[in-house]
């Protein structure tokens, strides 16, 4: 069993001052507990990632990736587990609450049990979890952990306004856009099952399916149980290399590469398995603003690399690159792109047309 009195499996736990007020000696000993502003109340707290995500007697998961608030949900249900393996777990729909649930759950155990109860969809509840919640919120029990997970959006902004004024644990599980997170993401993912890539292996396989944070995952989990020892490129290619040619990202390489033949066959493929123009443009425009930015670096030290938000096997690449791009032609593929982008989304009469040409006049460009 836990810590602390029987009953009261998670009074150690730092409680929201709105529940209890403490004296000034156990606020200072209670280091774990929220801060304090001058006027006595509860100072929010820094957000968490959905990896530090812990137990407490209120715990607020909120953001629309769905994988990372699952993720966190199920981290502060471990680490009740961990506590008390007989922990009496109760999951409440927000759509579908009726009101006083959120009191017959968290109401006290005839035999002191510690509970966890989360209540999934806040963003979606109904008026009556939102009163009951707040309710709840200004005197939370001793012996419950309860979990709100929202999902974002402005429904149940009060709600998660008091939860975060109250010192409660936020939990932040946005979703994630940068490729350099998405790598960060996917290292780390390989990292936990015990196992690593180099960085061209993980540079492939975001190319491949970084676009989903779920599928990313997936493939990590995948790489990890269908190969040994570090995973590289050539690893990620055997699973997901068709899926690589058709992102687009292969077509850019080599474009910017000044490999024209490589470049146009790769377009060609990926229009023909079933490659929409739209994201293809997009992802020479990402290449060459990558370049862009790299070059206006260039000069200034090591420091404004570092604020370019890039990856380093981005900046790695760009450096290369670089090499045998002049300012002008960069200029030049920059304004055929842009032109491309144009015409793919109505300003033209021909698409494919469009890409085409703005692939040829990028590869022109760096060969020249």
């Amino acid at each position: 069993m836990p810590d602390g009195p029987v009953g009261h499996p998670w009074q150690a736990w730092p409680v929201p001052p709105t529940a209890r007020r403490p004296s000034a000696s156990t606020a200072t000993a209670d280091r774990s507990g929220p801060t304090r502003t001058g006027s006595g109340r509860a100072a929010a707290r820094p957000p968490l990632a959905w990896d530090e995500a812990e137990p407490a007697p209120v715990v607020l998961v909120t953001g629309s990736e769905g994988l990372l608030a699952e993720r966190a949900v199920a981290a502060v249900v471990a680490g009740a587990k961990e506590r008390d393996p007989d922990v009496e777990v109760t999951r409440l729909d927000g759509a579908g609450y009726s009101g006083g649930s959120l009191g017959v759950v968290t109401s006290p155990s005839l035999f002191g049990e510690a509970r966890v109860v989360v209540v999934e969809g806040v963003e979606q509840g109904t008026d009556e979890l939102m009163t009951d919640a707040l309710t709840y919120l200004g005197a939370p029990a001793d012996d419950v952990v309860l979990v709100l997970q929202h999902g974002g959006g402005q429904r149940g902004k009060k709600l998660l306004d008091a939860v975060k004024a109250s010192g409660a644990p936020v939990v932040l599980c946005e979703p994630i856009k940068k490729d350099a997170d998405k790598v960060a993401f996917a290292t780390a993912e390989l990292r936990r099952a015990g196992r690593r890539a180099d960085a061209a292996g993980v540079r492939a396989l975001v190319e491949a399916v970084g676009a989903d944070l779920r599928e990313l995952a997936a493939a990590c989990a995948q790489l990890v149980a269908d190969t040994s020892g570090l995973i590289g490129a050539d690893a990620v290619s055997r699973y997901y290399g068709g899926r690589i040619e058709a992102t687009g990202f292969r077509v850019a390489d080599a474009a910017i590469a000044g490999q024209t033949g490589q470049a146009v066959a790769l377009l060609r493929h990926a229009l023909a398995t079933g490659a929409d123009p739209v994201p293809l443009v997009a992802a020479l425009a990402a290449k060459l603003r990558v370049l862009a930015k790299v070059a206006a670096s260039r000069g200034r030290g090591s420091g404004p690399s570092r604020d370019l938000g890039l990856a380093p096997w981005q900046l790695d690449r760009a450096r290369r690159d670089l090499a045998h791009w002049t300012p002008e032609a960069l200029a030049a593929a920059i304004t055929a792109v842009a032109q491309a982008d144009a015409e793919v989304k109505g300003a033209g009469r021909d698409p494919v047309f469009a890409i085409e040409r703005a692939v040829l006049r990028v590869a022109s460009a760096a060969a020249g």
